[in-house]
């Protein structure tokens, strides 16, 4: 049977297990050129930015060119403050100069 203590230290290695297996997954995300990445990356990267967003924002750069402020994703169709804040540390605006081709 279970003791108040054996329960806890299970419920403390599970936690700690848990927050372990969390790590390689956080260490994974990270910048993102937006003005290079394709559309599956800027999805598999960007919190709160799916496939369909991520399309939005390649069909975009596209079509005007290379985003030269992060704040320029807010005009993308479905883009808003609170995506570009929770985003804004992980995204790159390298090749701003170029023009659409």
């Amino acid at each position: 049977m279970f003791t108040s203590s054996s329960i806890s230290q299970a419920t403390r290695r599970s936690i700690q297990v848990l927050i372990a297996s969390l790590f390689p997954i956080l260490a994974w995300a990270g910048p993102v050129d937006i003005n290079k990445a394709d559309a599956a990356t800027i999805a598999r990267e960007l919190q709160g930015i799916g496939l369909s967003k991520a399309q939005a924002i390649v069909s975009y750069r596209e079509k005007n060119g290379a985003f030269k402020s992060v704040d320029e994703l807010s005009k993308v169709k479905g883009i808003g403050a609170k995506t570009l804040e929770r985003n804004r540390a992980n995204i790159r605006l390298d090749g701003a100069d170029k023009k659409p081709g």
